[in-house]
């Protein structure tokens, strides 16, 4: 399979847990097993496959942005960096939807976050941070307030 095509299949791999995060987040699959864990546990396999295949046999290395810049030249060591990502943003994304519910911030309004999430990683955790903020005035973390 080239690098291309992995890239293809993981892609979509995680567009099905996306949807279930957005459109049924209350399934009790949902966020505690199919978006947490049996996705991002496939995508684990596939970038541990990456790693101990590619790594330490590319130029490059994570000492300076020069040198991520060069690893990140063979495509199949960029490949793991996208993996790496969809496996967390996944991860994050489910969390975000857990922490929702349990904080009893209303679905629709962490769609937006999940969007984000699903696009721009970090900046979905952010404004998911923001509206619970908001929302209940306190920012935590597993349940205590900070």
């Amino acid at each position: 399979m080239s690098p291309e095509q992995l890239f293809s299949v993981c892609s979509l791999l995680v567009l099905p847990g996306w949807l279930l995060l957005v459109f049924l987040p209350r399934w009790k699959w949902t966020a505690r097993l199919v978006c947490p864990v049996l996705i991002p546990l496939v995508l684990a396999v596939v970038y541990l496959w990456l790693v101990a295949t590619t790594f330490g046999r590319t130029p490059g290395g994570f000492g300076s942005l020069a040198e991520v810049s060069q690893l990140f030249q063979n495509q199949w060591v960029l490949l793991a960096g996208w993996i790496h990502y969809l496996a967390f943003d996944l991860f994050v994304g489910s969390w975000e939807v857990r922490d929702a519910r349990r904080n009893g911030v209303h679905h629709l309004l962490v769609v937006p976050c999940l969007v984000l999430t699903f696009l721009l990683g970090p900046v979905g955790l952010l404004l998911y941070f923001a509206l619970r903020a908001a929302l209940r005035r306190k920012v935590a973390v597993g349940g205590d307030a900070a």
